[in-house]
């Protein structure tokens, strides 16, 4: 299983931070590293982005709708998204959770969206610090996995993204052992796939923590956010999972 190195850019990025891409594609290419390197730009630099890159990284969306088509003013389908040269699509981030209230049901919608337009999802879930202060952690995200992974999820076409709420953005990150169980907590709530199912960490992965974290049993990957939009930071957290 080659670890997934996910960087989401989120509402970050114009034309000028192509060469961004560029950099890491060139790194990626020339290294050679046992992981599988992956930039969510936003939409509208997705053709330029698969352009900039030839091949030598994969780039997904941040966020898709539904359905295939129809009157949904400013959304982005998963079938237009493979259109534009994506090969996988976020779901389930916690930002679209809270600031844009999706529920479970409709993410696994999404999932099968990205499914049916041949879109690997990557499907997020995690707790908020009030969720996890209060002992509920595993249960919420048990909820998420149940209710958020659709059946017929395999590890050819759904990474799992545990992303701790009160970790995004903010410095902090888990114990190593926390990371360690809920990964498990995770994989176990899978099922059969679940033993093969890459399973990530994202929540303030840096230069700095990666290698300690990529090295953890269970975890098969990073969903990078501020760090993967500067060239030398990302270059050196795919260098940390080639020797994990």
């Amino acid at each position: 299983m080659r670890q997934l190195i996910a960087g989401n850019w989120k509402m970050n990025g114009l034309g000028s931070t192509l060469s961004e891409i560029e950099a890491v594609a060139a790194f990626a290419a020339a290294a050679g590293p046992r992981a599988e390197v992956l930039i969510c730009p936003p939409a509208t630099l997705m053709s330029r982005a698969v352009a900039q890159s030839r091949g030598r990284i994969a780039l997904g969306g941040q966020d898709c709708h539904a359905d295939i088509a129809g009157a949904f003013t400013g959304d982005v389908s998963a079938e237009m998204l493979k259109d534009a040269g994506a090969q996988a699509v976020i779901v389930g981030h916690s930002e679209r959770r809270r600031y844009h209230c999706e529920s479970d049901a409709l993410i696994c919608a999404k999932a099968k969206a990205a499914w049916r337009a041949g879109l690997m999802a990557i499907i997020c879930a995690g707790e908020t610090e009030a969720e996890r202060d209060g002992g509920q952690a595993h249960a919420v995200v048990s909820r998420q996995i149940a209710a958020g992974v659709p059946a017929g999820a395999t590890p050819d076409n759904t990474v799992i993204a545990y992303e701790p709420v009160w970790a995004i953005g903010t410095g902090r990150t888990p114990q190593p052992e926390d990371i360690v169980d809920m990964h498990g907590h995770i994989r176990g709530r899978l099922g059969a796939s679940g033993a093969q199912m890459r399973i990530l960490y994202g929540g303030s992965v840096n230069p700095a923590n990666a290698a300690a974290i990529l090295a953890l049993s269970g975890v098969d990957g990073a969903l990078v956010g501020g760090a993967s939009l500067k060239a030398g930071e990302f270059q050196t957290i795919i260098a940390a999972a080639s020797v994990a």
